[in-house]
């Protein structure tokens, strides 16, 4: 698999070694972003707009991987409540929502995928989505 398969295609499989190299480095360059972001050496917006820009390759991967787990990709599409919950503003709401809707459930979300797609051994050999992995070329 090229690289730019590996970013861009929504098809195919990937192991768990490509899923976590991304997810690698694409926190790492967030970090540094927002940390650049902070010490006023770039705007937000740019950051933000480098972060908007990430999302497809992010979300190319995570499918992927999804179809190495045999599971279809709209699984992926998890992100969003958790992340909306987690933005939400849960102060109105008494201790226990606020720390049930805005804490518990994202978090309960966002780990369990991440032990789905970076922990668990794909399907052996073909399954719905294709062949069976193959590695990425990084030359």
């Amino acid at each position: 698999m090229t690289i730019q398969q590996w970013l861009f295609s929504f098809n195919g499989r990937i192991g768990r070694r490509d899923f976590w190299i991304w997810i690698g480095v694409w926190l790492i360059a967030l970090i540094i972003l927002f940390t650049l972001a902070g010490a006023e050496i770039m705007p937000y917006s740019t950051a933000g707009f480098f972060l908007s820009g990430s999302l497809i390759p992010t979300a190319a991967v995570i499918v992927k991987r999804l179809h190495d787990r045999n599971k279809k990709g709209w699984w992926a599409l998890l992100f969003i409540p958790a992340w909306l919950l987690l933005a939400g503003n849960w102060e109105t709401f008494g201790t226990l929502a606020q720390w049930g809707l805005g804490r518990f459930i994202p978090t309960l979300i966002f780990v369990m995928i991440i032990m789905d797609l970076g922990a668990f051994v794909g399907t052996q050999g073909e399954n719905r989505f294709g062949k069976d992995t193959s590695e990425v070329k990084f030359r």
